[in-house]
């Protein structure tokens, strides 16, 4: 197995208080640090940089045929048919609105309250059965099976469509998606998996699961460059009017018709994203392997140890929907009680360098009902894990995190809405290149003077 090396690994952070520490990234379900080896093969091919199945020069030749090889990587990855196709996006939630978009019209939706708002807000246009969130795997079964059971019948068995995320962005909590897409086939339904925080941490296998979609985003696969994907039939898509409108998705046009491309180019209108393409491939062509030789075996131990350590302090609680048995990737929420989720994180990073998490997570109905009334101020603290983490950076958290429950803060910060920053911050912005300095400054000026509470932004 190549071992993911990742860069800026420890890169040493000011902290308020003096001095300076290697960071600790925990926070790899928003997104995950950018692989060395994706940063390689980039700089690498940079050089052939050129214009995809637009030009006649030899550059533009090396990216076009690339592109179409990117493709069966990610197929691969993903473990699809050979006749599934693979559409480059920019993220997750650019594949699920696709995916919304390309729906036959009379097509129905199921889908639980307990996912992401990327595969809970773009199916608002269509008729949705919202199932509650499930006390276990067997009850989401159960629940599954009664709504399918229970709707009118769709057009021809084709058009129902159940969405789930193959793993909790909040609790890391894996779904039994090979169960789920066995029910939905009794009542001819398509499956669609959110496979965002699944794919980093489990191989996929849609042909095995018999699964009609997945969607995943590069940045959660150590490859920062914006692209993702969207892999599966293409029927559906076929019939959709293009998602974009423009060069690449056509094959004739004259000044009263059109002729649009099937899948993918009928998706992918505009210059596509190559640089992102390549990047995600050579992102699906490491994890393929390394998920497959111990990185699986390994971020279990570690979540494992992570929950143990954690159970020592005082009026900690882990949030979670099932029995703690049940398989999760490497994703941990929690709130203390007494303690300000916010502040907590604030004072993580700023006193111990160690970045988390804290908010709603955009999973707002499923922390509402983990979280209940008034726990945390509805909001909480998650620790995300990937290649890269030790034993050491888990007990080095437990200890940071431990004294500020035991003794609290040693910096003051004053909140702005539900986030906390230190008051005042002496911690100097790195030395950039001019232009990087001249739009840090901006941001500091538009953070000034419009603060954005921490719920209003997604990272996952």
């Amino acid at each position: 197995m190549e071992k993911l090396t990742l860069v800026g690994d420890r890169q040493w952070v000011p902290l308020v208080t003096g001095g300076e520490v290697r960071r600790l990234d925990l926070d790899y379900a928003a997104t995950a640090p950018c692989a060395a080896q994706v940063r390689d093969a980039v700089d690498e091919i940079l050089p052939w940089y050129g214009s995809v199945h637009r030009g006649d020069g030899f550059p533009s030749a090396v990216c076009t045929e690339l592109q179409e090889a990117c493709r069966e990587s990610v197929r691969a990855f993903a473990g699809a048919r050979a006749d599934d196709t693979v559409i480059f996006t920019r993220n997750t939630t650019d594949s699920l609105n696709l995916l919304a978009h390309a729906l036959p019209a009379d097509c129905e939706v199921f889908g639980f309250a307990t996912e992401h708002h990327a595969n809970l807000l773009p199916w608002e246009r269509r008729t949705v059965h919202r199932l509650p969130v499930p006390d276990g795997p067997a009850h989401a079964l159960a629940l599954l099976d009664a709504a399918l059971a229970s709707a009118a019948p769709g057009g021809g068995g084709g058009s129902r469509l159940v969405t789930l995320a193959g793993a909790s962005n909040v609790t890391g909590e894996v779904w039994p998606v090979a169960e789920l897409a066995r029910v939905a086939r009794r009542y001819g339904a398509r499956i669609a998996v959110d496979a965002a925080q699944l794919a980093a941490h489990r191989p996929l296998d849609m042909s095995g699961w018999d699964v009609d979609y997945v969607a995943f985003s590069g940045h959660k696969l150590y490859a920062p460059y914006g692209a993702g994907a969207l892999v599966g039939r293409p029927d559906w898509l076929d019939a959709a009017a293009p998602y974009l409108a423009g060069g690449g998705a056509t094959r004739h046009v004259d000044l009263q018709t059109v002729d649009w491309a099937p899948s993918p180019q009928r998706h992918e209108a505009g210059s596509p994203n190559f640089l992102g393409n390549y990047a995600l491939a050579t992102a699906c062509e490491l994890l393929h392997a390394s998920l497959r030789s111990g990185l699986v075996e390994q971020e279990e131990r570690l979540t494992a140890l992570l929950e143990r350590e954690l159970a020592g302090i005082p009026g900690l609680r882990v949030h979670r929907m099932w029995d703690e048995r049940h398989p999760r990737v490497g994703t941990v929420t929690f709130t203390v009680r007494g303690h300000e989720p916010g502040l907590l994180s604030a004072a993580l990073s700023a006193e111990h360098g160690i970045a988390v998490r804290t908010g709603r997570f955009c999973a707002h109905p499923l922390v509402k009902h983990l979280l209940g009334d008034g726990h945390g101020g509805g909001n909480a603290v998650r620790v995300s894990i990937g290649a890269g983490i030790t034993e050491q950076d888990i007990s080095d958290f437990v200890w940071a995190l431990a004294g500020l429950v035991e003794r609290g803060p040693a910096w003051s910060y004053r909140a702005e809405g539900a986030r906390f920053v230190p008051d005042p911050d002496p911690r100097p912005m790195p030395e950039l290149s001019h232009g990087a300095r001249v739009r840090l400054r901006a941001a500091e000026r538009r953070e000034r003077a419009v603060r954005t509470p921490v719920g209003a932004a997604c990272g996952g």
